[in-house]
């Protein structure tokens, strides 16, 4: 019975020794492992801070580009679109002009047809006038039956010239009445 002559609640020398064993690996423990975990735990925070300053840097970084972006893509836009206006402005004045200068070749051409119209109508009634003054003098010949001397005939063709000149200018300004109506 031996067993029952151990008490296991009284401490023996074999529970001294643990205990003592136990308090040499804790003070072991405590004066260099403790210190090099410590400095290593330390390390590990002070890395982890950096890399969330760095992944904050980073972020405010990007949308620092970002926003820059933004903004230059719409200055391209806003240039975009001046330059598009300026081109439109320019097409107009462009044909603005080519419209005018159209106008005025319009109105030179107009003018320029106008005038040879008069010239060759005066040169029509001038010739006319010579052939019917020919021809009055010729049937006032057989009328009269003889021939009229060269300057009464100069005379009545001068006078029929004049008469039909008359007539004719009264006839162009109605005319040019008539086209300025137009």
């Amino acid at each position: 019975m031996t067993i029952a002559t151990s008490n296991f609640l009284v401490p023996n020398g074999t529970l001294i020794v643990e205990l003592i064993a136990f308090l040499i690996v804790l003070g072991v423990i405590a004066k260099w492992v403790l210190p090099v975990l410590n400095a290593m735990m330390t390390e590990r925070q002070e890395q982890i801070r950096s890399e969330l300053a760095a992944a904050d840097a980073a972020k405010a970084d990007a949308d620092a580009a970002d926003a820059e972006r933004r903004s230059v893509l719409e200055a391209a836009r806003r240039q975009a679109r001046e330059i598009v206006d300026q081109a439109n402005r320019t097409a107009d004045q462009v044909t603005t002009a080519a419209q005018a200068r159209a106008q005025a070749e319009y109105e030179r051409i107009v003018q320029a047809a106008d005038a040879e119209v008069s010239v060759a109508r005066q040169a029509a009634v001038e010739q006319v006038t010579a052939q019917v003054g020919a021809i009055v003098v010729a049937a006032a010949e057989r009328v009269v039956g003889r021939e009229i001397r060269a300057s009464d005939h100069q005379d009545l063709i001068d006078e029929a010239v004049a008469a039909v000149r008359a007539g004719a200018g009264s006839d162009e300004a109605a005319a040019g009445a008539a086209g300025q109506g137009r």
